[in-house]
């Protein structure tokens, strides 16, 4: 009889659990998309500075509301006029980052109109 050998793919997913397992995850959201990509691009520019490891950014897919409203109180009923806001999203992971890396982030200063949400996985 053969003993049982461990193979070399368990090793590997294991070691690759082990390095992802702490992950921030930023979200980043605005209406304008210029203003986006420049805010995106400074947290990008801030985590490089103190050598992280960065995934993305990834854009995800941007979310309209529609809203019809009349022209006309009263009488002109089928007179209609459309408005939409789009939100334009991003994301980021930085891989296993630092204190330095985080105490960065958090001091950082973006435009307003900016929203950010920062998960840790």
């Amino acid at each position: 009889m053969a003993k049982a050998v461990p193979s070399k793919k368990r090793a590997s997913k294991k070691a690759s659990v082990e390095e992802a397992s702490s992950r921030l995850r930023i979200r980043v959201q605005a209406y304008e998309s210029k203003i986006l990509d420049l805010s995106v691009k400074q947290i990008i520019d801030t985590a490089l500075r103190y050598d992280a490891k960065i995934e993305g950014p990834i854009p995800l897919p941007t979310e309209k509301k529609i809203y019809t409203v009349n022209r006309a109180a009263f009488v002109y009923k089928n007179a209609r006029e459309q408005f939409e806001m789009r939100i334009h999203k991003r994301l980021i992971d930085i891989v296993n980052p630092s204190a330095k890396v985080i105490e960065a982030l958090t001091n950082m200063s973006l435009p307003s109109g900016v929203n950010i949400d920062v998960k840790m996985i």
